[in-house]
């Protein structure tokens, strides 16, 4: 690894001021309630898709005292489709804390931040840098791979050890105390360089405003950079989706447990093979059964194999906990993506 380049803060700063990305309507705030709601929402989801959340969500809940009392129900409903549901999850104990224990303000220190559920390290930076000028490193996707390519740090990032030491120097890139007015503006700088220039694939080096410091560059290989060698095996598994339509028009919905697969949404009932979904029905109902077309839904990590199989049910209920939702009220209940889509087709 180089070392250091002088004055890469002070270059990153004065590029975002004319050249960052302007017009996501996070940017530029010092409002911590909406700062974090957009770092929660952008982690592993692209711009494009949080733009519309966003709006939905700040329209719902405008602050984190409406968050803190809406139901989880609420929460969920809103956030259906946007995927990795823990999130949600931990944003909604999130602002139960800060409501309970901060008096309805966001702590000011990073430190502070990173005692809330779901705030962790990058993201309690992001919120004290943008909100209140904290000197303080971030270090999400977008930031490893610009700070791995201008020092050509080619330790493997699989090992917490050697991101330990990136993080040490990110911190030591930060701009000098004396200019804390400019850490907002250093630290979107950087988010914007890897999104729009330092990209994973074919980056623009050409544009980019360090690329004389950069000794990636200079090696003539910067899609080398970062290094990260372990990779999560992907998984395949096929469910088969029941679903039971009353004779009034309403679908049978139940909650999934609070761990595994879509925990703790609203789903059809879900069952490992076409063999257990006839054995859940009277015998009397399975020459009924129709099924549907088979369609894939891609995880981050497993692609599962949806089966979705229909029947009308002459009776009031299923022998399961759950119950008959009429479509009005699809759009209040958290229901995962594929779900939604397949009712809604």
């Amino acid at each position: 690894m180089n070392t250091l380049p002088a004055g890469f803060s002070g270059r990153v700063v004065r590029w975002q001021q004319t050249h960052g990305r302007a017009g996501l309507p996070w940017q530029g705030l010092r409002d911590p309630y909406r700062v974090w709601l957009s770092e929660v929402m952008l982690q592993q989801t692209q711009v494009a898709t949080v733009l519309g959340y966003y709006a939905r969500f700040l329209e719902r809940f405008p602050d984190v005292r409406v968050l803190a009392s809406a139901s989880e129900d609420e929460v969920f409903g809103l956030w259906s489709g946007l995927g990795y549901y823990s999130r949600a999850r931990n944003m909604h104990r999130c602002a139960k804390d800060v409501v309970a224990l901060h008096g309805g303000e966001f702590p000011r220190s990073a430190e502070q931040l990173r005692t809330l559920p779901g705030i962790g390290r990058s993201t309690a930076a992001a919120i004290a840098s943008f909100c209140f000028g904290e000197r303080i490193a971030i270090l999400d996707g977008n930031v490893k791979r610009v700070l791995a390519r201008v020092l050509a740090f080619d330790a493997d990032l699989a090992s917490a050890a050697n991101e330990r030491v990136l993080w040490g120097h990110a911190q030591d890139l930060l701009p000098a105390r004396a200019l804390n007015e400019a850490m907002p503006r250093y630290t979107q700088g950087l988010m914007d360089l890897g999104a729009t220039i330092c990209t994973a694939r074919s980056p623009s080096c050409l544009l980019c405003p360090v690329r004389d410091m950069c000794a990636a560059r200079a090696q003539g290989e910067p899609e080398r950079y970062p290094v990260k060698t372990r990779k999560l095996k992907r998984s395949a598994q096929s469910l088969w989706l029941l679903r039971a339509r009353s004779q009034e028009g309403g679908v049978w919905l139940e909650r999934r447990p609070p761990k595994g697969i879509w925990a703790g949404l609203y789903c059809l009932p879900v069952f490992e093979s076409r063999d257990a979904l006839q054995a859940a029905l009277p015998t009397s109902l399975i020459a009924k059964l129709e099924d549907g077309e088979p369609f894939l839904h891609v995880l981050t990590h497993k692609d599962l194999h949806l089966h979705p199989v229909e029947v009308e049910l002459p009776g009031s209920t299923l022998q399961s906990a759950g119950a008959w939702y009429a479509q009005a009220d699809w759009d209040r209940l958290g229901l995962p993506a594929p779900i939604r889509k397949l009712l809604q087709a």
